[in-house]
């Protein structure tokens, strides 16, 4: 196989831009294509999601209108490749008023992506929100 972890680390970070311009349009469909159909994910909240449908019904019912106050912000913090088609990924996940100022009292978040690289796509795999206490 061959290894390219610098471009492969760009097309990382673009899969996380692109769950951040989802999540900030409330684009249901956009966040759920990053998803690979067997994917699980743990919100922030302890919300356990199994695969793709239960985390496109659990997103349909939550996206909506969540960010009519604020905007998402994603930043790629680490990249760890396991293997060269799997790789996880750090990211500090912050909330801003439409204005651009930092929301009072509104905790970062601090999701773990697995992802892999499924016919020359990175997709995510396995996810866990937390909420960062001291930020």
């Amino acid at each position: 196989m061959n290894v390219n972890h610098d471009a492969d680390s760009e097309a990382i970070k673009q899969v996380v831009a692109t769950i951040e311009h989802a999540q900030a349009g409330e684009l249901v469909d956009e966040f759920v294509a990053q998803f690979r159909q067997d994917a699980i994910w743990t919100t922030a909240h302890g919300k356990r999601l199994t695969g793709r449908d239960e985390i496109a019904a659990f997103t349909r019912k939550v996206l909506p209108a969540a960010m009519k106050d604020r905007r998402p912000s994603y930043e790629v913090v680490h990249v760890l490749f396991i293997r060269p088609d799997v790789a996880a990924v750090k990211v500090r996940q912050r909330y801003f008023a439409r204005d651009g100022q930092p929301i009072e009292g509104l905790r970062e978040g601090s999701p773990l992506y697995v992802m892999s690289k499924e016919d020359g796509r990175w997709l995510l795999v396995a996810c866990q929100n937390t909420e960062v206490l001291d930020s």
